[in-house]
């Protein structure tokens, strides 16, 4: 990729979408060539980044977690407010492609100029984040999105990814917590700092309000994440919008309480020391994977290990002792 650094900068932070696009298509690149660049796109952008409100939505299919992000986006773009919308979409272990859904379910936010909807492909990533999330979002900050939700695939053991680089990790639920607490751990309900109970609407809503009854004891059960803040429960419909507000306001709340007794500013360098470490952890296997002597010992070591004659430990060994020698 052939890039003007100074003109894509300078387009970033004036907001032009088409130089946002082509930021975010540069983080996401996997060739080694385009790192440097990545590294000094991110550091000339640095200064303009960690102002935006980070919020991470996940909740089990079907639950209509791209409806809620739609209609709460527009209610706060309404508000004075850019959205930025991360929403990280399945990629097929198969055949490597990604469904890319997302932008189409929400095609009223896509298409407002005050928000940014990007679709990134998973990898395989566990707890479905791509491995450029954070940089994503640092690209869309300096851009001058104040809002940044990122909408996982869905619940799994792996959700610890999202909480650990947003703010706020709000679990939507649909009404009839009976089946639904069956299938969710109790280690995600620990991570939650809301629940939202969606399809608080029609026939849905005598169950729901019943649900989030349901919800609140299950929480009573958690150990909160956040000193002095207890995570709510609360009702809304993506539908008819109702909720949405009380939301928002607790979102809201969540920030100014977390402000007040410097559990945001420590949340904020925590952040920043993984998101450290998951570039070195990324680099390290990607270059292990990159490295020529690897290359030639996989062939013959994966036939040793499915032939039985080596176990896949020393197998494993001896790859890392071929990645020190030539490094």
């Amino acid at each position: 990729m052939t890039v003007d650094l100074e003109t894509l900068v300078q387009g970033v932070l004036s907001g032009d979408r088409t130089s946002l696009g082509k930021a975010l298509t540069l983080v996401e690149s996997n060739r080694i060539e385009d790192r440097e660049l990545v590294e000094e796109l991110q550091a000339q952008l640095s200064p303009k980044t960690g102002n935006a409100h980070r919020i991470g939505i996940t909740g089990v299919p079907g639950v209509g977690k791209s409806t809620f992000i739609e209609a709460m986006g527009i209610k706060l773009i309404e508000s004075g407010h850019k959205v930025a919308v991360l929403a990280v979409d399945p990629t097929s272990t198969v055949s490597g492609g990604s469904i890319l859904g997302d932008k189409t379910r929400m095609t009223r936010l896509a298409n407002d100029p005050d928000a940014f909807v990007r679709p990134s492909p998973s990898s395989g990533t566990l707890g479905g984040v791509t491995r450029t999330t954070r940089e994503s979002m640092a690209v869309l900050e300096a851009a001058g999105y104040d809002v940044m939700m990122v909408e996982t695939v869905g619940i799994g053991q792996s959700e610890t990814v999202v909480a650990e680089m947003v703010d706020i990790f709000l679990i939507l639920m649909l009404p009839g917590a009976g089946d639904e607490l069956q299938g969710i751990k109790k280690g995600v309900l620990e991570l939650a700092d809301m629940i939202a109970v969606n399809k608080t609407d029609g026939e849905n809503e005598a169950k729901a309000f019943e649900a989030a009854k349901d919800y609140i004891s299950a929480l009573r059960l958690t150990q909160p994440m956040n000193h002095g803040w207890t995570p709510p429960v609360v009702n809304c419909s993506s539908l008819t919008g109702k909720g949405l507000d009380e939301v928002w306001e607790k979102i809201k709340d969540h920030r100014e309480i977390l402000e007040s007794n410097g559990e945001w500013e420590k949340r904020r360098k925590d952040q920043k020391l993984k998101w450290m470490w998951s570039i070195v952890e990324a680099r390290l296997f990607a270059d292990l994977h990159d490295n020529p002597a690897i290359a030639e010992q996989i062939p013959e070591l994966e036939k040793t290990v499915l032939e039985g004659k080596i176990s896949a430990t020393s197998a494993a060994e001896r790859l890392l002792e071929v990645f020190k020698e030539n490094t």
